[in-house]
Formats: structure tokens, C-alpha cells, sequence
């Protein structure tokens, strides 16, 4: 299958090594053609490995991940053009972080939006779904690197779309039964309000190998 990662920084790259590694053929999108990361990736990844723009990107996908830094996720769309986006399953895996100069961090947008509302509402012919943005890249792609059962989120308004988000992150090593189906694309606001929150836990753990595991009563 092919893929179309867009951004160039630890989250796009990783989640493009996992892709090719499982046998898929991946496009890693910048904003031009000669990005030196995004070169330099495709070179070391082998023939199924592959650079280009946004737009290249999102032409060569059959399903699109946005790896981007929420505040700059709907730009690098725009970019990548609405008409590459229809029709395709689009994850987003951004969250909006914004650090003040004192090194504070706020949510932009948060409460009546998210960045994943932003995206549906622009690219309406997109099926796009929120995933992946509650935990750090490692244990993305690899759920050992947390010992036990622990979950992820999807969200999205598209259940065909949901379910092969799903069929993909049981590809990653998660089982079905550990990604927890939160609704309709709204849900995406809660998920978006887990990392400053998941920052907080990083700095009293010393570590980014965690995740949420959720239990109820049976």
C-alpha cells in the first residue's frame, strides 16, 4: 500500500520507518522537493522510500498522515492541495502545542475546537480520522516498549474510515482491542487536551515509554 507522511520531523519519520519496514511503499511530504531531511530519509530507507512535496505526497498516498505540529497542520494541507486529500483516509496525528516565551504551554485552538474538527471542516471530502496524538513516537510503533495492556484513541466521523485506521494500527503491534473508539470527530478536542497533560507525566517520569491504560468494571 502506499502512504504519504506529512512532516519531516520525529513523528513523521518514525511512523514512515515503521511503514516501510512492514512492506509499504512511503512518501515523506515537505514543503520542497530538495528538504534535506526528507532526502536524506528517503536514501536511507531503501527503493520503497520515497521524498517529495506536500502536494507530491499527497498525490502518491492512498492514505495520508499528518505528522505536522498542529499549528501549522491546515498550511501544510492547503499545500498539499484538497483535491489529493478527497476521498482518502487522512490520520491526523498532530496536537496544537504553542510555547510561550517563559516556556508555558497553551492549546491553540481547545475547548470548542481542535485541530482535527479544522482539518474535517476544511477538507470536507477527506475521511479523516484522529489518532495517535496521546503518546510518544516510539511506542507508536512499537506498544512493547510499555510493558501490559494499555490504549490508544481514534476519532473520526467516517466508521469505514475508523476501521481501517484500526486494521493499520494492528499492524503497528496494537491489538483491536486496545484502541478505544471515542465518537465523532469532536472527540478529537479531549484527545488534542491529553498532551499537555502527557508533557507533565514525561517530566515527572523521566521518560517518554508510557502510555494510558484505561480498566472498568466489568
Amino acid at each position: 500500500m502506499r502512504f504519504a507522511v506529512i512532516g519531516t520531523g520525529m513523528v513523521g519519520q518514525t511512523l514512515a520507518d515503521k511503514l516501510v519496514a512492514l512492506g509499504h511503499e512511503v512518501m515523506l511530504g515537505s514543503r520542497t522537493k530538495d528538504n534535506e531531511k526528507a532526502v536524506a530519509w528517503a536514501e536511507q530507507a531503501g527503493p520503497n522510500g520515497h521524498h517529495g512535496t506536500f502536494a507530491d505526497a499527497a498525490g502518491f498516498g492512498e492514505v495520508v498522515l499528518n505528522a505536522t505540529s498542529g499549528t501549522v497542520s491546515l498550511a501544510a494541507l492547503r499545500a498539499a492541495g484538497a483535491d489529493r486529500l478527497a476521498g482518502k483516509v487522512l490520520v491526523d496525528v498532530s496536537n496544537p502545542l504553542v510555547f510561550s516565551a517563559e516556556g508555558e504551554l497553551s492549546l491553540n485552538p481547545v475547548n470548542t475546537d481542535s485541530v482535527g474538527e479544522q482539518i474535517q471542516r476544511e477538507f470536507p471530502q477527506a475521511r479523516v480520522v484522529k489518532a495517535l496524538n496521546t503518546l510518544s513516537a516510539p511506542v507508536m510503533v512499537d506498544p512493547g516498549r510499555v510493558p501490559g495492556e494499555h490504549n490508544l484513541f481514534v476519532a473520526g466521523d467516517d466508521a469505514g474510515a475508523k476501521a481501517e485506521v484500526v486494521s493499520l494500527l494492528q499492524e503497528f503491534g496494537w491489538p483491536a482491542g486496545s484502541v478505544i473508539d471515542l465518537g465523532g470527530i469532536s472527540s478529537a478536542r479531549g484527545m488534542e487536551m491529553l498532551m499537555p497533560f502527557w508533557i507533565q507525566l514525561m517530566r515527572a517520569f523521566g521518560t517518554t515509554d508510557f502510555n494510558y491504560s484505561f480498566k472498568r468494571a466489568e
